[in-house]
C-alpha cells in the first residue's frame, strides 16, 4: 500500500470526536475569548476552524490549502463589509494548518508577514505547545489587524467567535 493510499484511509476513517479530544472545551473557550477580545481592537474578523479529515464527499481527499479555501468560502469569511476576514484552518490528522486572509487584508499585508506568523505557530506546535501556538498566532494576527484596520466607532461582530471543531 502506498503512502498516498494510507493517507486517504486515515482521512476516511478518523472519527470526528478525535478533533474534540485534540481541542478540548477549555482550549476552545480560550480561543473564543482571544478572538472576541482581539476583535474589539480592530475591524477584522477572525474565524478558527479545526477538522480531523480533509475528505469531503464529492471531492475526496484534497490538500490542506484547498480545504482551507473551501472552508473560507463556506463559512463566508470573505463576506465582511470591509473584506477583512481571516481564517485559521487546522487539519489535525496531518498536523498542518493554513492562514487565509481576505482581499482587503491581502492588499495591505505582504505574504511574508503571514509566513512569519505561521512559522512561529508551527514552532510552538512542534514543541508540543498547541494551545500556546494558536493563541500566539491569534495575538499576532490581531496586532497586524489593529495596525492596518483599527477599530472605529462602529465595529460590528460579523462572524462567530466560537471555534468550529469537527
Amino acid at each position: 500500500m502506498t503512502t498516498k493510499n494510507i493517507n486517504k484511509i486515515k482521512h476516511l476513517c478518523m472519527p470526528s470526536w478525535w478533533a474534540r479530544r485534540a481541542l478540548p472545551a477549555a482550549v476552545c473557550a480560550s480561543i473564543e475569548t482571544a478572538i472576541r477580545e482581539s476583535e474589539t481592537q480592530h475591524r477584522g474578523e477572525i474565524c478558527f476552524v479545526a477538522e480531523t479529515s480533509l475528505f469531503t464527499w464529492g471531492s475526496g481527499v484534497r490538500t490542506v490549502r484547498e480545504r482551507a479555501i473551501d472552508v473560507f468560502a463556506h463559512r463566508r469569511v470573505w463576506d465582511t463589509a470591509e473584506n477583512t476576514g481571516v481564517l485559521i484552518y487546522l487539519q489535525l490528522i496531518d498536523h498542518d494548518f493554513e492562514i487565509v486572509a481576505d482581499r482587503g487584508i491581502s492588499a495591505r499585508l505582504a505574504q511574508g508577514e503571514w509566513d512569519a506568523i505561521a512559522a512561529r505557530m508551527e514552532a510552538e506546535f512542534r514543541a508540543g505547545r498547541f494551545e500556546a501556538g494558536i493563541l500566539e498566532g491569534l495575538r499576532e494576527i490581531g496586532a497586524l489587524l489593529k495596525q492596518h484596520f483599527p477599530a472605529g466607532a462602529i465595529n460590528p461582530n460579523e462572524l462567530p467567535d466560537r471555534p468550529i471543531v469537527r
